[in-house]
């Protein structure tokens, strides 16, 4: 390829130079597009000082800072940073600002806690952010919970709504792995004719409303089958797991179609336990947390049953 200016597309063949554009008095490069000349600007100073500056910066950074890996490890740079270390000393730092009120909830006095303002105030917020990391994933942010999984924010209970009792739930879960776990299960009836399962189905449905038949065939197959742990009238099991069948605590859906799917299939709801995860502590005051969520809410139905 040429270098002779002469030889360039545009430039005069006598003197090598090429058209100079009147307006900014910069010649052109030759090219032509429809009507448009590109003109032949130097790069811009700020660019290159920009350039120069970033380069500068990296070579600095790779200094004072970590920047090279070295297989399993890494250059600590002559700062002596470490990212990891930095964010292990931050979490002493907040375990021991906490410390001061959390090791109160070591106790379960419950009671006593809750009366405490000042300690309500401190515990609380950080109560929610333990809720939010490990419990709103499923029962959502507010604690309205979703197919599957029970509101929080009511007063209707499978295990009890007492700061006690929802402690122990977090300590030993439902249905998981923990030795002392709740359980509760509901079986399948697949075994019963067609017409019973419609029949039944179509009464759980209309317990709700308060329409369903007490005296018909229906109720007899409810009160054979299914009064055991629901209770009689279908009012809930105590401390069982078995939900109320005449209140608005509805986990999987109360219409004749997902009656008869959980007739046909059962359910059996899983709850891990978190007593590997947290601490006593935290767990007594995510319990008292989860405890107030109705009173936030404002969440008083009548017939409610713990």
């Amino acid at each position: 390829m040429s270098t002779d200016p002469k030889t360039l597309p545009g430039a005069d063949p006598h003197t090598g130079n090429r058209e100079i554009d009147p307006v900014t008095g910069y010649d052109t490069t030759g090219h032509d597009w429809g009507g448009i000349k590109e003109l032949n600007t130097p790069f811009p100073k700020v660019a290159l000082a920009a350039l120069a500056l970033t380069v500068i910066y990296s070579v600095i950074a790779w200094i004072l800072l970590p920047a090279w890996p070295l297989g399993r490890d890494y250059t600590r740079g002559v700062l002596g940073l470490d990212q990891q270390a930095m964010a292990e000393a931050r979490l002493r730092n907040l375990t021991d600002l906490r410390a001061g009120w959390l090791n109160r909830f070591e106790d379960p006095d419950f009671a006593a806690l809750s009366d405490d303002p000042a300690l309500m105030a401190l515990a609380m917020p950080a109560a929610d952010r333990l809720f939010q990391d490990n419990c709103s994933a499923c029962h959502g942010r507010a604690g309205g919970g979703g197919p599957g999984f029970p509101v929080l924010h009511d007063t209707y209970w499978l295990w009890g709504g007492a700061p006690q009792d929802i402690a122990l739930t977090l300590q030993v879960g439902i249905n998981a792995d923990h030795p002392e776990t709740r359980w509760a299960q509901m079986p399948a009836f697949d075994w019963m004719a067609d017409e019973e399962l419609s029949e039944v189905s179509d009464y759980v449905a209309a317990m709700r409303s308060g329409e369903a038949d007490p005296d018909g065939a229906a109720a007899t197959l409810f009160a054979e089958n299914c009064a055991a742990c629901h209770g009689e009238g279908g009012v809930g099991g105590l401390m069982n797991g078995a939900p109320s069948l005449v209140d608005d605590a509805v986990i999987y859906g109360q219409d004749a179609d997902t009656v008869m799917t959980t007739l046909l299939n059962g359910r059996q709801g899983l709850m891990p336990y978190w007593s590997d995860r947290l601490s006593d502590a935290e767990i007594n005051a995510l319990a008292l947390y989860v405890a107030r969520m109705s009173d936030a809410a404002g969440s008083t139905p009548s017939g409610a049953t713990e």
